[in-house]
Order: structure tokens, then C-alpha cells, then sequence
């Protein structure tokens, strides 16, 4: 909204209007804002929430320090999705298809978790919302921007092309025209571009559009996949804001390099116009999330709820797919990946060996793996794995997992020049 007011303020010559034409100039408003309102207007809310006993529930399962995060104020993540859509409202570009999906995803799955605490703390029902209906609202949201993409005129890509003008010196520019193409990068091979449609050649002349089909599909996976991965991460305090964070820098910069034909030409990647508005979400995201750590870091104040996590998961897996990186996802997300494996392997071993031997057993000592080293070694629990022999503090659990999220996202980086 500020930035049309902006652009009328221009056009009449008031001075230092022209300001809102800088991408930069805008992602800092939105950061600093989505931090103020994170960090000032948060705790109204966190007070308010503690006033309408929104509190948490919270089963025993004999972890140190676990009954005394009872009643810590839940829904949190309302001041997260508040901190992003507000300036996002105010200095984003309204009529980028781009931040249109961005706007509508945060709704849509904020509604979604919205919805599963609601059913947790005014029914007392611990399981929330069941999963099927949550599947349905990820994999209507993967839909919906799989469609989007394909049918929108306004998202188009150019591709990269390398040009040997000497022995050892390429040089990497864009083909002039725009395409519609159901392209993305793919890490660790020469050229990283990588179209769905090579996978559908059988269907001759359907090529094209069984490549968009397949791309459909993919989004929903990685949709679903990555917004339940957050949520199972979302087990200590600050365990998921803080590696959001960190996703959220990876994403933002990898946005602005692939929505600028310069650095996208430098990194031999493909151009992505009108894309580069997406850094004003981007520095939204990062502001809301560092804001809300300053009350969800240990001990926390707050949680953020499925409110919180379902929306963060799935705003990662619909940006990366909006910038054409789902494919660095199992690299970039790693961490959420792993906590959703650490479940299905443990829940698959531990049906397997019951059914063969009559007593399940596990392979950590307790999932989501983030539990596994809060687990006393050899205290009785039947697990593979028993290292490490003494329970780790939660502060550390997730500060060495914020470290590894800051490896994975250098390394997502790496990738891209790695070939």
C-alpha cells in the first residue's frame, strides 16, 4: 500500500519518494518492521493469550524440564504470520504474481494450524486437527501453486547458455526471449538446469504438459513434506524458529541472485524475471522469525503452535519452488527432512520387529530426533542407537542444530558452483 503511495508521491515530485523503486530500500523496511512488530506488538499478544489460558498441553514423557513448559502461552505463531503479512501489505509490490502466491500461502496455512490448536486447547484434544485433514490443506496449498505456475502468463523463466570464447574462458549469458517451462536447478552436475519434461518424453507431443504434471506432483510432495518436517522440528524452544531463520537468509539471497540477470549470468544459473520482489517476503520472514526468538528461545515464553510451524515449513517449500530451487530443499531443509524420517524409520522398525519377534524395538532412543539426545543412554529404553550415553541440555540440542542449519545452507550454496 505505502509503495503506491509512493509511486503517486513521485509522479507529483515529492522529494525522496522514489526511494520505494529500490528493492533493497524496501526489504529493510520490511525487516525492520516485521522485527518491531515480532519483538513490540508480539507481547500484547503473548499477554493476551496468557489472559485467555492458551496454554500449552503438554504429555509426560520423562524428558528433563518437559512439565514445566505447562501452560506456556501457545498460538504463537499468529504474531509470526501478523509480522510477515503487515509489511509485506505495505511495501511489497501487490500485483507480483510472485508475492500474490507468498500472501496466500501464509493465509491458507496459517489457517490450517490456526484451526488444528484451536481443536488442542479448546477441546483438550492433544492430536489437534487429524492428519488426513491436514494432508488435504498441504496438498490443496501444492495445488494451487503447481497450477498457478503452470497457467500464469506472468511466470517465466530465461535459460542460461555457456559460450566458449577461448580455451578455458566461458562465458555464461540468457537467451533473450521468456519461456514457459517446467525447469529448475538441480545441484552437482555442469548444467544445472534440469526440466521435468525430460522425464515425460514417452508421451510424445504431451511432453511439455506431462513435464507440468510432473512438476505438479513435485510441488505437492515437497509442500507437504517440508511443512510436516518443520512441524515435527518444532519440539524444543526455538528449535524451529531459529533454523527457519537461517533457511529464510539462504532463500532470500538465493531469490536475489536469481532475480538479477548479473549475478544469475556470474553463478551460471537460470534468470527468473519479477521474481526478485520475493526478497521483500523473504526479509518479512527473517524479521519475523528472529522477532519471535526473542520470546521462544530457551525458556520460552511463547510457542508457536502448528500456527507457527505448519506456516513456516510450507512458506519454505512454496518460495524455493517459486524460485525454482526445490530440488536443493533435501540440502537446504535437511534438518526438517531427517526429523521426518527419524519418525517413519522408527514407527516402520518398530512394527517390523515386533511383528517378527513379539517385542518392538526402536531405532533412537526417541523421536522426532531431536528427543534422541535428550534420552539418558542405556536408561532402560530398547533403541539401536544409545550414543550419546548422557542427555544433552536442550539450549544445546538447538543451538548445535542451528550451527548445522548454518552448514547446510552454505553448502546449498556451494552446490551451485560445484559441478
Amino acid at each position: 500500500m505505502l509503495y503506491y503511495l509512493f509511486q503517486y508521491l513521485e509522479s507529483i515530485d515529492f522529494p525522496g519518494a522514489g526511494l520505494m523503486n529500490y528493492l533493497t530500500f524496501r526489504s529493510g523496511v520490511a525487516l525492520l518492521l516485521s522485527l518491531f512488530i515480532a519483538t513490540v506488538i508480539g507481547r500484547r499478544i503473548i499477554d493476551r493469550l496468557q489472559l485467555m489460558q492458551v496454554g500449552e498441553i503438554v504429555r509426560d514423557l520423562g524428558l528433563e524440564g518437559q512439565m514445566s513448559k505447562k501452560g506456556t502461552p501457545t498460538m504463537g505463531g499468529i504474531i509470526i504470520i501478523i509480522s510477515i503479512l503487515v509489511p509485506c501489505l505495505l511495501v511489497a509490490r501487490l500485483d507480483n504474481v510472485y508475492m500474490i502466491l507468498m500472501l496466500v500461502s501464509t493465509v491458507w496455512l496459517g489457517t490450517l494450524g490456526f484451526i488444528d490448536d484451536y481443536i488442542k486447547v479448546h477441546n483438550h484434544d492433544k492430536d489437534g486437527l487429524k492428519g488426513k485433514f491436514k494432508i488435504v490443506g498441504q496438498v490443496g496449498l501444492g495445488l494451487i501453486v503447481g497450477l498457478t505456475m503452470y497457467l500464469s502468463p506472468d511466470i517465466v523463466m530465461r535459460e542460461n547458455i555457456e559460450t566458449r570464447v577461448a580455451d578455458h574462458e566461458i562465458v555464461v549469458s540468457h537467451k533473450t526471449e521468456d519461456i514457459k517451462a517446467a525447469q529448475t536447478t538441480i545441484p552437482f552436475v555442469k548444467n544445472n538446469n534440469f526440466d521435468y519434461a525430460s522425464l515425460t518424453q514417452w508421451l510424445g507431443d504431451n511432453a511439455e504438459t506431462g513435464g507440468w504434471i510432473l512438476f505438479i506432483l513435485v510441488t505437492i510432495f515437497v509442500v507437504t513434506a517440508v511443512s510436516n518436517g518443520a512441524n515435527l522440528t518444532d519440539g524444543l524452544d526455538g528449535l524451529a524458529t531459529g533454523t527457519s531463520a537461517i533457511i529464510g537468509v539462504a532463500l532470500a539471497i538465493m531469490c536475489y541472485l536469481g532475480g538479477n540477470v548479473i549475478y544469475s549470468s556470474y553463478l551460471n544459473i537460470m534468470y527468473i524475471p519479477e521474481s526478485s520482489e520475493l526478497v521483500v517476503f523473504a526479509a518479512a520472514f527473517i524479521g519475523a522469525t528472529v522477532g519471535f526468538l526473542w520470546y521462544n528461545s530457551f525458556p520460552a515464553q511463547v510457542f508457536m503452535g502448528d500456527t507457527g510451524s505448519l506456516t513456516l515449513g510450507g512458506l519454505i517449500a512454496v518460495f524455493a519452488i517459486l524460485i525454482r530451487k526445490e530440488l536443493l530443499i533435501p540440502i537446504m531443509c535437511a534438518i526438517f527432512l531427517v526429523e521426518d524420517l527419524s519418525v517413519m524409520l522408527q514407527v516402520a522398525y518398530f512394527k517390523y520387529t515386533k511383528k517378527k519377534t513379539g517385542t518392538g524395538r526402536r531405532i533412537f532412543k526417541m523421536t522426532p530426533l531431536h528427543h534422541h539426545f535428550q534420552v539418558q543412554g542405556n536408561s532402560g529404553v530398547d533403541a539401536l542407537i544409545q550414543r550419546p550415553i548422557r542427555a544433552v541440555p536442550e539450549s544445546k540440542i538447538v543451538m548445535r542444530f542451528c550451527i548445522v542449519a548454518i552448514f547446510l545452507a552454505a553448502l546449498t550454496f556451494v552446490t551451485l558452483k560445484i559441478r
